[in-house]
């Protein structure tokens, strides 16, 4: 990518984002429910009706809606996304503790989903339509049709009521909490990654290029690990960008039914206890990886297909 497409893109991602924070202040304005009375109620105080218009005096919520969004937009430039009012915490900090877990998780879950569906895929692929492959297509469509929340509350039962070999609450964040959340999290996106790399391989395996080197009597296997492979899993990229974006984003229903302190279990507290500078801020945070992930992606893309960056 030159120069001059990355600094288009970044033009792009900068209005996209100016967009974003514009709407998520707007729908949080509009939002039912008052801050300043949860803010006093998390405390422990049941305010009076003077108390809680002198707050919002103080804390600037009766000023306009483009006096307080352009001062909160302010400070979002310089770092501060403001002040959590349930939490009494900066909104940076809240976010870059959770942020860690959930990378984590997001690891885990992504190599355990790679380790399925690679094997899976190329299997169901190189055997079509025999028992294999038919196998692995209804593993995936059961697999596809799974919800996470379903899946996890099984493996609580199984695994930490039953075995007894887990914690049924994850909050420590350890290696061991995070097994059961990444398998919740790894099976669905297993399913359908290994449909589609049986679809890459097997549009591959009807190439042009692969049958004159069949002709050639270039072994099978040195056919599919040199050639096909290298090629089926450039489409990839993209999808598992998108599923890193979306996992870093924090998965809200796993992170609340196995209590994992992640970015997720984060959101989903904000919103009930509507705590509006977490939940702008977590949206503006999750916009930012979006765009981030996607970018890197098509970056990657010059150096892993030579074709793009000639044509470019």
């Amino acid at each position: 990518m030159s120069i001059k497409k990355l600094g288009i893109r970044l033009l792009q991602m900068l209005i996209v984002l100016i967009g974003i924070s514009f709407l998520t202040f707007l729908l949080t304005y509009m939002s039912p429910g008052d801050p300043v009375r949860n803010m006093f109620i998390s405390t422990g105080i049941a305010p009076t009706e003077s108390q809680i218009q002198e707050a919002r005096e103080a804390m600037g919520f009766n000023d306009p809606f483009l006096v307080r969004y352009g001062r909160w937009i302010g400070g979002c430039l310089k770092g501060d996304f403001g002040e959590s009012y349930t939490l009494d915490k900066p909104v940076v900090d809240l976010l870059l503790a959770r942020l860690w877990p959930t990378l984590n998780l997001t690891l885990l879950s992504l190599v355990i989903m790679l380790i399925i569906a690679i094997p899976l895929g190329i299997l169901s692929a190189v055997y079509r339509n025999k028992p294999i492959d038919l196998a692995v297509r209804g593993l995936t469509f059961f697999g596809v049709s799974l919800p996470n929340f379903w899946v996890g509350l099984l493996l609580i039962l199984f695994f930490c009521v039953r075995l007894r070999w887990f914690n049924v609450v994850a909050s420590s964040g350890s290696f061991q909490d995070m097994i059961l959340p990444a398998v919740t999290l790894a099976i669905a996106m297993a399913a359908k990654y290994t449909r589609q790399v049986r679809t890459a391989v097997l549009e591959e395996l009807s190439s042009d290029y692969v049958i004159g080197l069949r002709a050639k009597g270039i072994p099978e296997w040195k056919i599919l690990w040199r050639n096909v492979l290298p090629n089926s899993f450039l489409p990839l990229i993209t999808m598992l960008g998108i599923s890193i974006g979306s996992l870093l984003g924090g998965t809200a229903v796993v992170e609340v039914i196995f209590s994992y302190p992640g970015l997720g279990s984060l959101a989903v507290s904000a919103i009930t206890s509507c705590d509006y500078y977490l939940i702008q801020g977590y949206v503006l945070w999750v916009s930012v990886i979006y765009m981030v992930v996607n970018l890197i992606v098509d970056i990657s893309y010059n150096y892993v297909d030579p074709r793009i960056r000639i044509r470019r």
